[in-house]
């Protein structure tokens, strides 16, 4: 029972995907790139964090790669939702 679930819900799946407009996949794809731009951003700043010897630097390290990461997650979707209202 379990596998006819799965099996229908990567159909629907599938099925969405394919509805996509060549505007949302684009709009994807710059999402994705936003987002993996602020990853690598935020893992720059948490191997300095992590290189420091000064605790309080650490700290503030750690912070900044969190806002970096939390930023770029919150400009990819925005970008996604806006692609989405174009429709």
């Amino acid at each position: 029972m379990r596998t006819v679930i799965a099996a229908v819900a990567a159909l629907g799946a599938l099925s969405l995907a394919a509805c996509e407009s060549p505007a949302e996949k684009a709009a994807e794809k710059q999402a994705d790139a936003v987002e993996a731009a602020g990853e690598a951003k935020a893992d720059a700043l948490e191997n300095q964090a992590a290189a420091t010897s000064n605790e309080a630097a650490e700290t503030q390290l750690n912070k900044q790669a969190d806002a970096v990461e939390e930023a770029a997650d919150a400009k990819a979707d925005a970008i996604e939702q806006q692609a989405g209202k174009k429709e």
